[in-house]
């Protein structure tokens, strides 16, 4: 209470003391000691000996940094911030200007044993960088996924098949714990779909990153942070869903805290069913083909089971360096089944044939990583050394047993069988070195090496005469691809405040070597480059809690995975999806004017934006040129370096807290795509070159509104609406989402218990047209359909405080929300 006294006191003097002559500028900044984060509205009190003279000081800003005027005297110095042990300097004599650098304190293991808070409010932390997303006591995706958070976070969204955006941009970088990570590989939407969305703790929106980040992606960065408690002594929390369509969950997310140790844990274990389902009808022109309509109403039926599990340790040298062990593991096992039922019609409309073609597939995934970090702070200046090591593994295998049968017959016409593997290994090593330089600058350099190597294996057999002809490979599909990546990195960036500005200047240099091999082609391809990626980011405070920042970039996204795999989908044979191993990498150049500012119960934050790629990719629908055994035409789908796009738009976010018991966020994002671009394709046997300019204006809006209602009830709603939008060769329909959820605490709120319900008017589908000059074709796609989760969440030794709100705030001037 002292310090809460002390800081409430120090804020009446800021605003009314009234300077005389000849002040004294003092200035510094506040760090936890563990962790090196800034530690903001910090209180730093100047106690004079004459009784008679009021206290002096401040309180920090965002990053830890102060910056005050005082008289000239002998003072009592405090550095203080709630459950931090404090830092004292008595008699001190100051009679002229005065920097005392970077000062850390630690957490105060005694105050923290009688309070004990728990991170159980979700809020958004708007800075001039980035957007913090801090998951809390989220309702809407309580027994969900990592996919689930990411389409709640401020300028994120993400589309019906789990692939993520950042405004509108599909290409965004994704780490787990400030790196590239195996737990989401190179099938990002799915691995997504495999992070419980209780084993993470925030995520943070980099829409401008320094040169620090790696340049890989022309949106910008998401940053997944996974929990590591660091309460003292032994705590946590246990979780359990379950919930329809039937989902089962348990997890637990604990640690237990020495002076020396700590060690942490976040395992659990999910099963999940979810159904889905896909339609599309297509219209062939001009077409030798039998077939002039081709109809296919596609249903998947999935059932997954995950075991997560992330365990670590933490040991403290000294008072300034610490080494962070943690294994990550990851098992995944799905039963599929989807069921293709096609119809084949004449020009009249009349039916040719009807066949069911079903997919009965198994897919065991094991992911396991190791890391290693090792942190220093070198002085009490702010000098510091991090570094990390990284490996990690990933072997996915998958069995797929497929049968075609005519209905009108009851005759089997087609059986497959296919095996696919993919084994990754991945290695990361990173340094990074901080220099303060001087009062207010800052000088950082560093070097990273992520090292991939990918093999993929495809094997397809056929039977060949029915009922009871040979199963014969089909070497014409049978293929190994193997991937094989290095990138160095090296990167330097300059930072100074130069009183009401300050920027912050890198330069950031990548070297790519990559080998690609294809076993039935017996052919290697090398590509070798390097690229230089200056950033910069420029911030000026107009007004206390006023800002406006200017942000350039360049960027690149490199072609991986699936983009590059030839091996054809088969769950369709008409309908193909194929890698392209020719796609050379987009460079983007990126600019970023933003704007925040504060008011006690309201938080907006704005920008303009403009991106301009270049060998830009789009999906390209086109014919082979070959049929199917049934005469059906087959469209193969893959990205192509098509165009030059131009993209601007505009993002608003706002947070608002009218009442104590009403929360609200929003976020609106405005963009417009200009793409021009031409490539030859093959028309009815000839080679014809084809325009796909196209320009493309949309927007997505959000609106989070969390309610606390009478007898200790909370109420959270979710709204989501994706507006239409166009590409190269077809239009995609908007697409409104609605999510509601509550909860209660029980057994004297050491539990809660809490009801959502995912997608409420099961309106979460994709409908989109293609158009060509040799088909048209509408669709209809939806992942998964309405789901309803039950949690029960207990903490151990934890005393849940609902007014904690944020240290900066009372209760009226919350700029966060609950949810």
């Amino acid at each position: 209470m002292n310090k809460i006294f002390t800081f409430l006191m120090l804020l009446m003097v800021s605003i009314s003391y009234s300077q005389v002559s000849d002040p004294i500028t003092i200035k510094g900044k506040l760090i936890d000691k563990n962790s090196g984060s800034p530690l903001e509205f910090a209180t730093v009190s100047f106690i004079s000996k004459n009784p008679e003279k009021l206290p002096q000081g401040g309180v920090t800003d965002l990053d830890g940094n102060y910056s005050f005027k005082i008289t000239p005297g002998t003072y009592t110095i405090r550095w203080e911030y709630i459950t931090f042990k404090s830092v004292v300097k008595e008699n001190q004599v100051i009679t002229e200007d005065k920097d005392y650098g970077t000062i850390s304190l630690e957490i105060d293991v005694a105050e923290l044993d009688t309070l004990v808070i728990v991170a159980e409010k979700t809020t958004v932390d708007i800075r001039l960088d980035k957007k913090i997303y801090n998951i809390g006591k989220d309702l809407t995706v309580r027994g969900g996924s990592a996919s689930d958070v990411l389409d709640n976070v401020p300028s994120v969204s993400v589309d019906v098949e789990g692939n993520v955006a950042l405004r509108g941009n599909d290409n965004v970088t994704i780490l787990i714990d400030g790196r590239p990570s195996a737990l989401v590989g190179f099938n990002g939407a799915e691995a997504l779909r495999q992070i419980p969305a209780d084993a993470i703790e925030k995520v943070e929106v980099i829409t401008s990153p320094s040169a620090r980040y790696d340049a890989e992606g022309t949106a910008g960065i998401l940053n997944i942070i996974l929990r590591k408690n660091k309460l003292t002594g032994f705590n946590g929390t246990l979780q359990l869903d379950a919930g329809y369509n039937p989902q089962l969950g348990s997890s637990f997310n604990g640690n237990f805290r020495t002076d020396k140790w700590n060690f942490f844990t976040n395992t659990g274990f999910r099963y999940r069913e979810r159904p889905g389902n896909a339609s599309s009808n297509t219209e062939y022109f001009g077409s030798t083909a039998l077939n002039k309509f081709v109809n296919e109403q596609r249903d998947f039926d999935r059932l997954g089971r995950n075991f997560f599990t992330s365990i670590g340790a933490e040991y403290f040298i000294d008072d300034q360096s610490s080494i962070v062990a943690n294994v990550v593991y990851r098992k995944g096992n799905d039963d599929d089944v989807s069921t293709n039922i096609i119809e084949r019609l004449d020009d009249n409309r009349n039916l040719n044939e009807a066949t069911e073609r079903i997919e009965e597939e198994a897919e065991d995934d094991t992911r396991i990583q190791y890391s290693l970090d090792y942190k220093n702070d070198l002085d009490d200046n702010g000098q510091r050394i991090n570094a990390t090591l990284q490996y990690s593994t990933s072997i996915e295998d998958q069995f797929a047993d497929i049968i075609e049968t005519e209905t009108t017959t009851n005759t089997i016409n087609d059986v497959e069988r296919t095996v696919s593997n993919e084994d990754e290994k991945n290695v990361n090593v990173q340094v990074d070195y901080e220099l303060p330089i001087g009062e207010d600058t800052q000088w950082e350099a560093g070097y990273r090496g992520n090292y991939r190597d990918i093999s993929n294996t495809f094997y397809l057999e056929e039977q060949r005469g029915f009922p009871v002809g040979p199963i014969v490979p089909d070497l014409g599909l049978n293929n190994t691809f193997d991937y094989e990546e290095l990138v160095n990195a090296f990167y330097g960036q300059f930072g100074k405040e130069l009183g009401k500005f300050s920027f912050l200047a890198g330069l950031r240099f990548e070297q790519t070597n990559v080998v690609i091999k294809q076993a039935t082609t017996n052919s290697e391809d090398n590509k070798d480059y390097g690229s230089l990626f200056p950033t910069v980011n420029l911030g000026y405070e107009i007004k206390d809690g006023e800002n406006i920042t200017l942000g350039y970039n360049r960027r690149v996204r490199r072609p991986r995975g699936r983009f590059l795999n030839p091996f054809p989908s088969r769950s369709s044979e008409s309908n193909v999806f194929q890698g392209n191993v020719d796609l050379d990498p987009t460079f983007t150049n990126a600019l970023d004017l933003g704007y925040l500012r504060r008011w006690t119960k309201f938080t907006l934050a704005t920008s303009v934006y403009f991106n301009r790629s270049t060998d830009n990719w789009e999906f390209i629908q086109r014919e082979t040129g070959e049929n199917t055994d049934n005469g059906d035409p087959v469209i193969s789908r893959s990205p192509v370096n098509l165009s030059t796009q131009n993209r601007v738009g505009y993002e608003l976010t706002l947070t608002y807290r009218p009442f104590k018991w009403w929360t609200i966020n929003s976020d609106f994002n405005l963009f417009r795509e200009t793409s021009e671009g031409d490539i030859d394709i093959i028309i009815d046997d000839e080679l014809v070159n084809q325009n796909f300019d196209f320009d493309n204006t949309s927007y997505f809006a959000r609106l989070n509104q969390k309610f606390s209602l009478p007898s200790g009830i909370d109420l959270q709603t979710r709204m989501n609406y994706r507006g239409a939008s166009t590409s190269a060769q077809g239009s995609n329909d908007g697409i409104f989402t609605m999510n509601l959820a509550a909860s209660k605490d029980i057994l004297g709120d050491d539990a809660t218990i809490s009801l959502n319900v995912s997608d409420l008017f099961n309106s979460r589908i994709r409908q989109s047209t293609v158009t060509t000059d040799s088909f048209i074709s509408s669709s209809e796609f939806q992942w998964r359909e309405r789901q309803v989760n039950l949690s029960f969440v207990y903490r151990f030794n934890q005393q849940k405080k609902r007014d904690r709100g944020n240290r900066s705030n009372d209760d009226d001037g919350d700029d966060g929300f609950e949810g």
